[in-house]
């Protein structure tokens, strides 16, 4: 067996794909005389896909929104797509499995404890799909991210090669167990799942023999785990020597520790579990319904606006009331955790090609069908921020009220002004009447990213008070107090 280097496939999948190429990657990991695997990253959502060949029969597990890189590699492989594995309903993506079952006509596995709403083909424990007399995939129920949850074994000769784990078992960590409901009662959901994960970890996993290569749903960057190592793949003994799920404790112990310190839940993530659960429509024709409007466009007073445009141009000239968050990796979490899957938006681009990428970012996590208008801005005569002169700028004036929007571990790890109030960003809506309104108000994040959608909001629910943005400038502040020490 051949395990070539991770270098990037740059290829031209993404290049034919609907959704923006900048941000995804494929690359071939495993290749073999009698299989190859290869793994498809979208580094905006940290989202590891997989495609599984084998006698010019291909399999796609958890496939993303937009599935033409799946189509374009089987080509170029002269590969034919058979069928999808979901190892469970995803939360933090949108998937393109109903859409593929629908062009191709090929059955999508599943755990028959979803009861998904598309017709899904049940692929429970040692269920088996053959690829050819050498390779076959095995199912392995792992409960704990998500109650329905499989893993997906593939075995050459009848040994064990690796395993496609889904969002149970991560590198460095394990699948959060706090993301899906089945009982009324919260703290009880999360409490079984989590216990359920250790016999996922100790039950399952532990018995995969170490040379089993590990590759998961989610890496670096996800919040589907709370401590995911960065790496791209990993091996079951590599994961039983690092990995702290694996260490010798009691189950209450492991469900006490797993429960602690989970990052927060974006608005979105039980939406796009039900969208996958029923099945997410056809792509192409989701997009094409979405209403493009005139460059400029002056929506309704009191409309959510959505302005995706670098923060300085958006600060130089913005639309009353419009929030900004800027388009980058992060546009598509940063979108569903701040705006709720019951809200209509208009979504704004500096340009035709930044709208349609932002667009198609947003289709990701099935918010396409939310967005209300959409338009390109480059007006030079609308609203102003005032600008913070930083070079004049004495904090310990006490000037300001200041306002961090990183996370209170963030911000307990490396404090930026004294006597700061935290309030992180996913929480700031909910917050506002927190926020002192007898002094202007300076926000920081930790790179100027949260704080140029803080202070924005800001402008928007807090009209009559000045706001100001310390913005990228919070590093050249931080290494000048550093100096000063």
């Amino acid at each position: 067996m051949e395990r070539r280097k991770f270098i990037s496939n740059l290829s031209g999948f993404g290049a034919l794909s609907l959704m923006k190429p900048d941000l995804l990657f494929s690359k071939t990991v495993v290749s073999s005389a009698n299989y190859t695997i290869e793994q498809f990253e979208d580094k905006g959502l940290a989202h590891f896909s997989y495609a599984v060949l084998a006698d010019k029969k291909m399999i796609v597990i958890d496939p993303k929104r937009d599935p033409q890189i799946y189509y374009d590699y089987a080509k170029q492989q002269d590969a034919k797509i058979i069928g999808i594995i979901e190892t469970h309903p995803h939360a933090d993506f949108a998937s393109a499995h109903l859409e593929m079952h629908k062009k191709l006509n090929v059955p999508i596995y599943a755990s028959s404890l979803t009861k998904p709403g598309y017709p899904g083909t049940a692929f429970d424990e040692d269920a088996i799909i053959k690829l050819s007399d050498k390779v076959s995939l095995r199912s392995l129920y792992t409960p704990g991210h998500a109650p329905d949850h499989i893993a997906v074994v593939l075995a050459e000769k009848g040994k064990d090669i690796a395993v496609f784990s889904g969002d149970s078992l991560l590198i460095g960590d394990v699948g959060r167990p706090d993301l899906r409901d089945f009982s009324k009662n919260v703290d009880s959901q999360r409490q079984k799942l989590a216990e359920m994960m250790y016999d996922t970890i100790h039950e399952k996993f532990a018995k995969l023999s170490d040379e089993v290569i590990l590759y998961p749903a989610h890496g670096a960057g996800s919040l589907c785990g709370k401590s995911i190592r960065k790496a791209a793949d990993s091996t079951i003994g590599y994961e039983r020597q690092h990995n702290y799920a694996f260490e010798k404790r009691t189950k209450a112990e492991f469900v006490s520790l797993l429960l602690q310190d989970q990052p927060f839940i974006p608005k979105y993530f039980p939406y796009s579990v039900g969208l996958n659960i029923q099945g997410v429509p056809e792509l192409a024709a989701s997009l094409a319904k979405i209403n493009r409007l005139p460059k400029n466009y002056q929506p309704e007073a009191q409309a959510l606006i959505i302005d995706s445009r670098p923060a300085d141009a958006f600060k130089a000239s913005y639309i009353t009331d419009a929030v900004n968050i800027q388009n980058g990796g992060s546009f598509a979490t940063w979108l569903g955790s701040l705006v709720s899957p019951d809200t209509q938006f208009y979504l704004i681009g500096a340009d035709e090609e930044s709208l349609k990428g932002v667009i198609q970012k947003a289709a990701s996590i099935g918010y396409e069908s939310k967005i209300k208008g959409a338009f390109v801005y480059d007006a030079k005569n609308g609203n102003q921020f005032a600008a913070l002169d930083i070079n004049s700028f004495k904090p310990e004036e006490n000037k300001y009220t200041y306002l961090d929007v990183r996370t209170t571990k963030e911000v307990k790890q490396e404090p930026v002004f004294k006597n700061s109030l935290n309030i992180p960003l996913q929480e700031l809506d909910k917050r506002m009447s927190e926020i002192p309104t007898d002094k202007p108000i300076l926000v920081n994040c930790a790179s100027g990213y949260r704080s140029a959608t803080a202070s924005s909001m800001l402008k928007k629910l807090l009209p009559t008070v000045p706001v100001y943005d310390l913005g990228a400038a919070v590093a050249d502040y931080k290494n000048t107090a550093e100096a000063k020490k």
